[in-house]
């Protein structure tokens, strides 16, 4: 709606600006009030557009600008500045024929929806989007019974028995994933990096251990979903080790779904069958460092 003495103040919110108009016909009597002496927000900026001729006055502003504020509710982030009128005295000093405004304003976006079209380009990030990206994304690892149904009990094995792992991401809030496992080392401490250690998965995806001629470790295919991976690998111990104790530390990562496999974002098995590694998803080339034990750098 144009500003007009029933409406002297509009304000149109865009993507990252406000734009507010106001007439020159402030309080409505017929008497326009002088461009100069209206200001916007606390750090009293000026009109962008006006001249004396115009009966309507411009101001252009980023939303973080002219001392504006930013609230955050529930449901959205509240923008807030004020319209500032503040008359000059002229001619005699002793008396007034206006008196100073402020009119509060407001823009409201929607913390839960990113609307847009075609037209529309914006030039901030969406809020919802800044907020996934700096969150933590939830992974989990877990042993599983023999028919997948559920989280394993007991966290012991007797050799020969087959080890059920299921890698997961929520991925609630975020665009669609798939998961990888890049890596899983077998130690006998808690640190990673102790000695000695066995990579059963390993090069961006390859689980190396079903290469071994007593082994049949491999991915499960399909997956259940993009954001879950399985994989069976048969129970082992380190040589010599009185403990029996044997403690897997594996790194999780994710892709976004559309983003077809490749070397570094790959789940291969080895099938012994036709000597040959295969992916759970992929053209089967993407394996193919698999054999060369170089997949190049995990991003």
């Amino acid at each position: 709606q144009a500003a007009a003495p029933l409406h002297p103040v509009t304000v149109q919110c865009q993507e990252a600006r406000v734009v507010v108009t106001v007439h020159r016909d402030l309080f409505g009597t017929g008497r326009l009030v002088r461009a100069t002496d209206l200001t916007l927000g606390s750090a009293g900026c000026l009109p962008a557009v006006w001249s004396a001729a115009e009966t309507t006055v411009t101001f252009i502003a980023g939303l973080h600008e002219c001392g504006s504020t930013l609230t955050v509710t529930p449901d959205a982030l509240v923008y807030s500045t004020s319209l500032n009128y503040k008359p000059v005295l002229t001619g005699n000093p002793v008396i007034v024929r206006t008196s100073p405004a402020v009119v509060p304003l407001e823009c409201h976006y929607p913390r839960r929806d990113n609307v847009s079209s075609n037209g529309v380009k914006p030039t901030w990030v969406p809020f919802r989007s800044t907020i996934s990206s700096e969150e933590k994304l939830p992974f989990s690892l877990r042993l599983m019974n023999d028919d997948w149904s559920a989280e394993r009990v007991s966290p012991i094995f007797q050799l020969g028995e087959t080890l059920h792992f299921q890698a997961g991401v929520n991925t609630e809030n975020h665009a669609p994933l798939r998961l990888f496992v890049d890596t899983c080392v077998a130690t006998r401490t808690p640190e990673r990096s102790s000695s000695p250690q066995y990579a059963f998965i390993d090069f961006s995806g390859c689980l190396m251990d079903g290469q071994l001629d007593d082994a049949t470790s491999t991915f499960i295919s399909p997956r259940p979903r993009p954001d879950v991976l399985q994989f069976a690998v048969d129970a082992f111990q380190f040589a010599g080790d009185s403990s029996n104790l044997i403690y897997i530390t594996c790194h999780l990562k994710v892709s976004l779904a559309d983003q077809a496999p490749d070397p570094l974002n790959k789940a291969c098995s080895f099938n012994k069958t036709n000597n040959l590694w295969a992916p759970v998803e992929g053209t089967w080339d993407i394996c193919s460092c698999c054999e060369m034990r170089s997949c190049g750098l995990a991003r």
